[in-house]
């Protein structure tokens, strides 16, 4: 059985078996800038909606919560509809647009919702396809159906 340890014993040992070339201060790294808008779903965790790394800006999970009520939507349509306004508003926050989205990961509660998902998405970029992975997962937050994060150019 482990002894319990305060805090600070934890973060010692911690940083003493931290490999040197990993980042012991990812946070407060000086080329890493954490974004935030009011005009998407805040995190719901301890992460930011995204952050920009050199170049790219690299984009949390985006889920169906509409940022000015907190209130999931309900039905694939809209959750989609809706994910895909956040995570777009977070895009431009950071500095980019849709059109330089070069990778998304879209996760579906429900495979045999592709379609549906597909359909939206596709209408929201347009001519532009970014390489994408779909994955269908056990759950997500807020029990919601889908969640889509992606990776986009800052140039």
């Amino acid at each position: 059985m482990f002894a319990p340890r305060d805090t600070t014993t934890h973060l010692r040992i911690l940083t003493k078996h931290t490999p040197r070339f990993v980042s012991r201060r990812m946070s407060t790294h000086p080329s890493l800038t954490p974004i935030s808008t009011n005009n998407a779903s805040g995190a719901i965790g301890p992460y930011s909606q995204a952050i920009k790394a050199g170049d790219l800006l690299f984009v949390s999970g985006c889920i169906p919560m509409d940022p000015k009520s907190g209130e999931i939507v309900q039905g694939i349509e809209e959750q989609t509809t809706q994910t895909l306004k956040n995570l777009i508003a977070v895009v431009n926050a950071g500095g980019s647009e849709l059109g330089k989205v070069v990778k998304t990961t879209v996760f579906l509660k429900n495979m045999n919702d592709f379609v549906t998902v597909n359909g939206i998405y596709a209408a929201a970029f347009g001519l532009h396809k970014p390489a994408r992975s779909t994955v269908e997962v056990a759950r997500l937050p807020r029990d919601v159906l889908v969640d889509i994060e992606c990776i986009a150019s800052l140039k």
